[in-house]
Order: structure tokens, then C-alpha cells, then sequence
């Protein structure tokens, strides 16, 4: 498959929304999974973490694996561990169980994000890296509507355990795409070595770069404003706001709308608008958003339209900003891609099992305290965007243009 091709970006996507789409697939089916496993809300929100912290972990070692191995091998054996996993969720008769079963799927479901996103700078550069990293967003975030949407469905046709059945054949069937139709990018002698004194100087250069955890923290921290919603969605919705297991869509739906404009509108303007302009704008858009969300849950009761309008906006400057400075962080060290799209989603990763295990519980107790929760976080990935711009950012390579 040629890398100008339609269909690489849409692969790209597939592999990189396979980790996210495994948290919000099965979100409408928390209470049904209660009743049957005989667990607290707690206890299977915990499934939840369970996930998130294997897969945070593992996401720092894929694309070490991938600078060493190739892209290919790395998807294709965690393509398959992703689906085994699956299969031991589906199965499982008590929530601990269904809690080892998910810290299995969290150790695979990283790598097609952190190796898509290795892939696409093995092969583009520039405004050409900004259109791919644009696309792939486009297609992958249609993962957050459909799949609640999915889940809901299979649901209420066959049980819960039908979902992990159906991450299991999506696994595989990636598998089977990735192996027939995806070109291996990284070439031999551009392949580093799994020394532990070779790869740790490699982490520690990365992770103690202060141009880097700026860029990085802004991505993850002002992801984790939205996926603070996402996490909340089942309390959101079905408390907040009284809607049903099969109405996930009135959220997902509009937010996913605002990330496809938004990526849509990114990769429009790549290569005729600079990359911080992009950003700024991203920003701006955001902000505005915060604000019209705080206004609303203080201020009115809460119902639709008017308490889920502002998510799409914020997800519409999310998707702006994201792609630029995604490739800003990755250009700061072109030798280790791989490794460097790891420590990336390591840090948004971590946030965001911080989020799902400890602050949406706390936050989501009120629309007003969700609002406020995505305030603050998009004001500190704010803070460390312009730390770089006017700090380390003026020092360090992270100032050249997407190269």
C-alpha cells in the first residue's frame, strides 16, 4: 500500500483508535456488567483503570520496540495479544477477572497509536507529516461515536460480553489488514539497538528535554479537558442529563463531529498557515469553549442541547491544535521516533488513567464540576504551551519549523 494513499491514513487510524475505542465501546454496558459479575459502580469503573494503567506502561516500550524490530512486527504481535485479551474479558465469571483481563488488553492496545504516529514521520516531513497527521485524526476520531454506539447495540442483542468478542474480531481483522497491506517504513540500518544502557540514555534525553514535557504536557492536558467527558459519559449522560444506555450519541456524536472539522480544517491550512498560527487558534476556540461551558452549568439547568454544545466546540480546537503540535514534539528527535511517540503517549496516557481512576470520579458529580474540570486542564495545557513558545521552546530545536 502506497503511503499517498487513501487507504494508509485510514489504516494508520483503525490501528491508532483500536486502544480508545476498547474504553468507550463497552461504557454503555457499566450497569449490566454490575448486575452480572455482582460488582459496585466503583469496582467496574476500576475495570476502566485497570486498563488504562498496563496500557500507559507499555505505550513507553512500543516504540522503543518498533525502533528496533520494525513497525510491522510490533503491530502484528500486539494485534494478537490485543484480541487473546479480549477473548479472556468476554469470558470472565467474577470483576477480577474482568479487571486482569482488561490490564491484558491495556498492554497491546497502545501500540498502533505510538507506532502510527513513528510511521507517519518515517515517511512524510512538513506540511505533507501535518495533511497525514491531520487525516488519520479525521477517521480515528470517529472511534468515540461509534463506538458507544456499538456497544449499545450489541447490548441490548446479545450482552455485554458480546463487545469483547467484537474487539476480538476487530483485532484480528487488523491483524490480517497490517500484514497484507501495510509496507514496513522503518529500514534495517535505520534500527537502534535494546541495550539498557543505549535505550535508557535514549529515555532519559527524551524525558528530561523541557522542550519536550511542554509540548507533550499541552497535548496530554488538554486532551484530558475532553476525556474527562468521555470517562464521565455513563453519569453524564444517564444521571445528569436522564438519557438511556442507547442515547451515548447525543455526546459522542457532536464531539466527534468537532474533531473530524476540526482535523479537516488542520490539514486544510497546512503549509499556508504556520504551525503556531494553527495552534493559536486551536487555543482560542477552546477557551471559548470553557468559558460558554462554565457560563451554562452555572447559570441554567442542565439539558440538551445546551450542556453537551460546548464539547464539540472544544473538541473542534482540540483537533486543530493537536496535529502541529504532535510533530513539534516529534521533531525534536528524529533518530528516535519510535521511542519519542512512546514518552508522548506515556505522558497523555498517564493523565489520562490519572483522570479515569481518581479525578472524573470527583469531578463528575455535577455538570458544573465537569465544566470546571475541563477549565482547569485546558488552562494548564495552556500554561505549558506558552512556557515553551516563550521559554524552552526558544532555546531548544523544538523552535525550527516542521521540518
Amino acid at each position: 500500500m502506497s503511503p499517498t494513499s487513501p487507504w494508509f491514513a485510514a489504516l494508520l487510524a483503525a490501528l491508532a483508535a483500536l486502544g480508545p475505542f476498547a474504553i468507550d465501546t463497552y461504557l454503555p454496558a457499566f450497569p449490566a456488567i454490575a448486575e452480572s459479575l455482582g460488582a459496585t459502580q466503583l469496582q467496574v469503573q476500576q475495570t476502566l483503570t485497570a486498563y488504562m494503567s498496563t496500557f500507559a506502561v507499555m505505550v513507553l516500550w512500543h516504540g522503543a520496540l518498533s525502533d528496533r524490530f520494525g513497525r510491522r512486527r510490533v503491530l502484528l504481535f500486539t494485534l494478537t495479544l490485543f484480541a487473546l485479551s479480549s477473548l479472556v474479558c468476554a469470558a470472565a465469571p467474577t470483576i477480577e477477572w474482568l479487571w486482569a483481563g482488561r490490564a491484558l488488553q491495556g498492554l497491546s492496545g497502545g501500540a498502533g497509536m505510538v507506532v502510527g504516529r513513528a510511521v507517519i514521520r518515517d515517511v512524510f516531513e512538513g506540511p505533507h507529516a501535518q495533511r497525514l497527521m491531520s487525516r488519520v485524526m479525521m477517521i480515528f476520531a470517529l472511534a468515540p461515536a461509534v463506538a458507544p454506539v456499538i456497544g449499545g447495540g450489541l447490548l441490548v442483542v446479545a450482552g455485554w460480553r458480546s463487545i469483547f468478542v467484537f474487539m476480538a474480531v476487530l483485532a484480528l481483522t487488523l491483524a490480517w489488514l497490517t500484514w497484507r497491506a501495510l509496507p514496513e517504513t522503518l529500514p534495517p540500518e535505520a534500527r537502534q539497538s535494546l541495550h539498557p544502557a543505549s535505550l535508557g540514555r535514549a529515555y532519559l534525553r527524551v524525558l528530561s528535554s523541557g522542550a519536550f514535557l511542554l509540548l507533550a504536557g499541552a497535548v496530554a492536558l488538554n486532551f484530558n479537558g475532553f476525556f474527562l467527558y468521555i470517562v464521565s459519559a455513563p453519569v453524564f449522560l444517564m444521571e445528569h442529563l436522564g438519557l438511556g444506555p442507547n442515547e451515548f450519541a447525543w455526546l459522542f456524536v457532536p464531539s466527534v463531529g468537532g474533531l473530524i472539522f476540526g482535523a479537516m480544517v488542520s490539514g486544510r491550512v497546512a503549509g499556508h498557515w504556520a504551525p503556531q498560527r494553527t495552534i493559536v487558534t486551536g487555543f482560542a476556540c477552546m477557551l471559548a469553549a470553557a468559558i460558554l461551558n462554565l457560563a451554562h452549568a452555572a447559570l441554567l439547568p442542565a439539558g440538551l442541547p445546551g450542556s453537551v454544545l460546548p464539547v464539540p466546540i472544544y473538541t473542534f480546537g482540540l483537533a486543530m491544535a493537536m496535529p502541529s503540535i504532535t510533530l513539534l514534539a516529534l521533531g525534536l528527535f528524529p533518530d528516535r521516533r519510535g521511542l519519542v511517540s512512546s514518552c508522548q503517549s506515556f505522558l497523555q496516557i498517564g493523565t489520562n488513567t490519572l483522570s479515569a481512576g481518581i479525578i472524573a470520579p470527583i469531578v463528575w458529580a455535577t455538570p458544573l464540576s465537569l465544566a470546571t474540570g475541563m477549565s482547569l486542564f485546558l488552562s494548564l495545557g495552556l500554561l505549558a504551551f506558552l512556557a515553551w513558545r516563550f521559554g524552552a521552546g526558544s532555546r531548544g530545536p523544538a523552535t525550527s519549523p516542521l521540518d
